[in-house]
């Protein structure tokens, strides 16, 4: 990379547009006193970013600007801009950008704000100074050594020197590198910290979901028992069902047909007795039995009436003593009842007796003196009811022996007809019990269907597919289904007394919340792992560092021990690596009032010298003249062992005798073999070495000029 060239407008004294082209590998800039020739030197630091105003002879960033005179107005910015020819050298180029011609540009306002351009593009301070340490141009400014600071690498401190020393070698990006992973490193610690408190507010509420899945789990068990238990159940049930369906449409197919035509026959014979003269007892008896019939059926309907009201009466004593009556004892009850009517004339009580259980199984109340009213009154009219079916019964009696006497012809008829009625009275007892168990089937019919809407609800709807269930249908007693009915009405307790209501949510929640913990500990992982990473890098920048800064001390030390010869015609001089012990104070954590003391270890460089002929040691003991030599010959050394693509040199031979200066101009001839040199100087000496030469001059309107001049003319303006 070569320096192509720099542009100033309204630096400083430089109220123009001023540019300087660098063609030659020595460049000396002469002027007299006065003239702003060194402002070429503040010029460069400006450009390159250097950010102490001191450094630049000013207090303020419009101390930079020029300011006016009375036949120029003040500017309201300055800039600067330097032009590099970044050509590809062996494949490669000094400032890592693909471009051939790189040009960087500082700008400041009288509002002292920067703004700082990359080939026009506005970048940042620090993308600048990254760029430039990649071709060992640091933030140091040991390229651009000043007169007044040519002896700065003396009297620095040993931590300083290194700083410069490291600047010099090019270790600057290995620092930048290390300051970023540092910095990352200190970010990562801060997040790791976040996020172990957030995981830490986190936990209370994940073990509370957790605790409550668990209870989720738990109900899910129940649920799953209690769906495969109601398949069972209504697998058996739904049989059951379709079984006593067809064996009752059976058993009530016959009787049906044979009532019918049993009524069919009793019309007929009834009209062939009614042709017959003098069958007026004979239409007296049916007109009897027809009473007697119909005060048998009264009698029925107040027996049914009558034991469903005892039924009532005693659920309602039941339930006054806060006893409730499951439906199987009911049915149970109701079983007792008709096994002991069956066979009685009084068939109807089958009816009313499934008609209890059905009231009984699902109904409590509070009318129990009502009931009991009703009862009295029933039996008054059942007494009655049966004194008249008696009185009927004894006239029929009377009658069929009157009619026997008149009408023997008649008899077979009547025979027939009395036979006929028996029959269909006995059909009509057997079709009333059948009507019973129908209704029976019915409402276990209806409470199946119920009872299935339910499960779906509570269980799930896969209780619906019971059909499917893999269990044997054997021969049972019907209380073992009635055993199986109760186990699940207590498991739906236990399901609905688990508490689990709206788990959906609580599930969904919790795997929200799981995910987030399960986030934030992968974020954890990675960065502890990024941590690891980090120091590992930090560690392999530091080693590098050392090695590197410790092979290039001693070629340094090569360089200026000859350098230093060179200057004083004999005695030595070396830098050495030394380390300080400091002792910094370290604050406690939060709550804890005690601070503690920290030994902390500082590397630095200092310099060792010995003059020919003198048993001076300490570079403190040197005199002006041989502290400034000394301070050429460590930063020509400097420059040597890593070459910066350009030396700024302002004045700094300025204390050298016409010896001292001849060997002053060798070594610069040596070191523009590396790098490119501007030279700042009144020395006759250093211009005499010079490729081209730039006079600066100021007339008077204080405005700084630039003139390119012949060697001997600028011997004469150096004069």
């Amino acid at each position: 990379m070569r320096l192509k060239s720099i542009e100033l407008a309204g630096f400083k004294s430089f109220a123009k547009k001023t540019p300087l082209s660098f063609d030659a590998s020595i460049v000396a800039v002469v002027g007299p006193n006065g003239s702003g020739k060194s402002n070429v030197a503040e010029s460069f630091r400006f450009v390159l970013g250097e950010q102490s105003m001191k450094s630049m002879r000013g207090k303020r960033g419009e101390d930079l600007i020029w300011n006016g005179s009375a036949s120029s107005p003040r500017g309201n910015r300055a800039s600067v801009k330097l032009v590099f020819d970044n050509r590809a050298v062996g494949g490669k180029r000094a400032l890592n950008l693909d471009f051939d011609e790189v040009s960087l540009e500082r700008v400041v306002h009288r509002d002292g704000t920067n703004d700082y351009l990359l080939n026009g593009s506005q970048v940042r301070l620090r993308d600048i100074a990254e760029l430039l340490s990649g071709a060992n141009v640091g933030s140091s400014g040991h390229h651009i050594i000043s007169q007044g600071e040519a002896d700065r690498v003396l009297s620095a401190s040993s931590r300083e020197r290194r700083e410069m020393l490291e600047d010099a070698l090019g270790l600057t990006a290995f620092l930048y590198k290390r300051e970023e992973a540092e910095r990352k490193l200190e970010k990562s610690e801060e997040n790791i910290k976040e996020v172990e408190g957030l995981r830490r507010e986190l936990a209370p509420h994940l073990k509370f979901l957790q605790s409550q899945v668990k209870k989720i789990e738990q109900a899910e068990v129940l649920r799953e028992q209690l769906a495969a238990d109601y398949a069972a159940y209504f697998k058996r049930e739904s049989v059951y069902l379709k079984t006593a369906r067809a064996e009752l449409e059976q058993q009530s197919d016959t009787p049906e047909k044979e009532h019918k035509e049993l009524g069919r026959t009793i019309e007929r014979l009834r009209a062939n007795l009614s042709k017959k003269t003098g069958d007026a007892g004979a239409h007296e008896l049916v007109s009897l039995e027809e009473r007697g019939r119909l005060a048998a059926r009264r009698q029925g309907e107040i027996t049914r009436e009558l034991g469903r009201l005892e039924g009532e009466i005693a659920a309602h004593a039941r339930l006054a003593g806060s006893e409730s009556v499951p439906a199987a004892e009911a049915r149970d009850f109701g079983e007792k009842i008709l096994s002991l009517a069956e066979g009685s004339k009084l068939a109807e009580l089958i009816a009313l007796a499934r008609q209890f259980l059905h009231t009984i199984a699902q109904s409590g109340k509070s009318d129990l003196p009502d009931l009991e009213a009703k009862k009295k009154k029933l039996e008054h009219e059942l007494a009655e009811v049966t004194a008249e079916e008696e009185r009927v019964r004894r006239e029929v009696a009377t009658l069929r022996q009157k009619i026997e006497g008149e009408k023997d012809a008649s008899r077979e008829a009547e025979r027939g007809l009395f036979a006929a009625m028996a029959r269909r009275s006995e059909l009509e007892t057997t079709l009333a019990r059948l009507r019973g168990q129908g209704e029976l089937l019915a409402r276990d019919e209806s409470l199946f269907k119920s009872d299935l809407a339910e499960a779906a609800a509570l269980a799930g709807r896969a209780v619906l597919d019971y059909a499917d269930a893999a269990i044997d249908i054997d021969d049972e007693p019907r209380s073992a289904q009635e055993d199986r009915r109760r186990k699940l009405e207590r498991q739906k307790i236990r399901l609905e007394e688990s508490g689990t209501a709206g788990s959906g949510d609580v599930l969904k929640e919790h795997q929200e919340v799981t995910e987030r913990d399960a986030f934030l500990s992968r974020e954890l992982a990675d960065l502890a792992a990024s941590m690891e990473s980090l120091n590992k890098l930090i560690d392999e920048l530091t080693k590098t560092l050392e090695t590197r800064f410790g092979d290039g001390i001693e070629k340094i030390n090569k360089q200026f021990d000859a350098f230093f010869k060179l200057m004083f015609g004999g005695g030595s001089a070396s830098l050495q690596i030394v380390k300080e012990q400091k002792l910094r104070r370290v604050t406690a954590d939060v709550g804890d009032d005690t601070d503690e003391d920290d030994i902390e270890v500082e590397e630095g460089v200092e310099i060792s010298i010995a003059l020919p002929h003198k048993r001076l040691k300490g570079i403190h003991m040197l005199s002006g003249g041989e502290r400034a030599l000394t301070s050429i010959a460590l930063i020509f050394a400097m420059s040597q062992v890593n070459p910066p693509p350009f030396l700024i040199l302002d004045e700094t031979d300025a204390a050298l005798d016409e010896a001292n200066s001849r060997r002053y101009g060798d070594m610069i001839e040596t070191l523009a073999k590396h790098s490119q040199l501007i030279v700042i100087t009144h020395n006759r000496e250093t211009m005499s070495r010079a490729g081209i030469l730039y006079g600066v001059t100021m007339g008077q309107d204080s405005i700084s000029k630039l003139l390119t001049v012949k060697f001997e003319d600028a011997l004469a303006v150096a004069k």
